[in-house]
């Protein structure tokens, strides 16, 4: 058999007959449409296959600290797929909005919303049902099911039920960090709910301290001027520390203790791929909020605030999902972190540094 040509390999001929939109003759504006949203579907594509490369990893029983670096290169290819995807925006503002309207009745009722590999994307990364906003009064997810008329409705119906079941990357982010050994002490040692209940109680102490002498150390400053209102604040935030640090479920506790392990002891050698894996998420989920708000503003300067294609409120859906957060505990620890001569003393520091190190 000879050699593939680069045609053949990349099957183009087959790639490149399949814009042709719904009558085989697209005009120039949207043979552009077209493009444009077929390479969105082709980066969503490779980043769903990155982000279950690296949850694969973090889902497993033993994650060894020299397989962390390949979770963070794939999440970190997402992370650089999710940047394009929000420049490549430029590229749809240059169809002028009467332009897009000379054929976008077409479409109906077809609408981005029916993105089945971006409501995959989102089930992944483990936004659950109870959080999903309904558009048009559907949930996404079942709105695209519903559309089974066609083998192919079908067959995207069974793979977002396929997903669905799948081990989210937020929940195997958060059974790894259960397993984080802190102060030394890991799961299933006899006194590991000791070790780590004095951790966080002491954590938890030193925080309000360090809050309280700010506090007055502000209301110092300006002279006692509202400083019932800053030492108000002041009680909401430790309440809210409060809060994060000592959750009643203990699988919480301990995945929330050792997000603040990490994030505290980050300059020790074993901990520092750790640490760069949960920045790594937290930059996966500010590039997805940035492709979210880069997308509503792209639709709000290209139809304005008219109905959607598909029957949704359009803008003000796509705003609503600005504020999905699907870490919330990888922002909210930052609330609680120490400046470092305040942390507690480790023990157990030889746990983390390299055999030989």
């Amino acid at each position: 058999m000879p050699a593939p040509t680069y045609w053949d390999y990349l099957h183009l001929p087959e790639l490149l007959s399949c814009q042709g939109g719904l009558n085989d003759s697209p005009a120039p504006d949207e043979l552009h449409f077209i493009i444009v949203h077929q390479v969105y579907e082709l980066w969503f594509k490779l980043s769903l296959s990155q982000l279950r490369l690296a949850r694969d990893h973090l889902a497993a029983p033993h994650l060894p600290e020299e397989r962390v670096p390949f979770v963070v290169h794939h999440l970190g290819r997402v992370n650089s797929i999710l940047r394009l995807c929000v420049d490549q925006f430029a590229v749809m503002e240059t169809l002028p909005p009467q332009d897009f309207l000379d054929f976008r009745d077409k479409l109906v009722p077809s609408s981005g919303f029916q993105s089945f590999q971006m409501r995959e994307f989102e089930i992944l990364l483990g936004l659950t049902a109870e959080r999903r906003i309904k558009y048009a009064g559907t949930d996404p997810i079942e709105h695209i099911r519903s559309q089974t008329h066609s083998p192919a409705g079908r067959a995207v119906a069974d793979q977002l039920l396929a997903t669905i079941a799948e081990t989210s990357l937020r929940d195997a982010l958060l059974a790894w960090l259960g397993r984080t050994p802190i102060m030394g002490s890991s799961p299933g040692d006899p006194d590991d709910a000791d070790v780590v209940a004095r951790f966080l109680a002491e954590y938890y102490a030193r925080v309000e301290r360090h809050q309280r002498e700010g506090a007055e150390q502000l209301v110092k400053v300006l002279g006692g001027v509202d400083a019932d209102k800053i030492r108000a604040r002041v009680d909401g935030a430790l309440a809210g520390v409060r809060e994060f640090l000592l959750p009643e479920d203990p699988l919480a506790r301990r995945a929330r203790a050792a997000l603040v392990f990490i994030e505290s002891y980050r300059h020790l050698p074993l901990l520092a791929w750790p640490r760069l894996l949960l920045d790594t998420c937290v930059e996966l989920e500010e590039q997805t909020v940035l492709f979210r708000h880069r997308h509503a503003r792209m639709v709000e300067r290209t139809i304005g605030r008219r109905v959607g294609s598909g029957g949704s409120a359009g803008v003000e859906y796509l705003d609503q999902t600005t504020a999905y957060r699907v870490f919330p505990e990888l922002w909210n620890v930052r609330t609680c972190l120490l400046p470092r001569d305040r942390i507690p003393p480790i023990s157990g520091e030889e746990t983390y540094h390299f055999v030989g190190g």
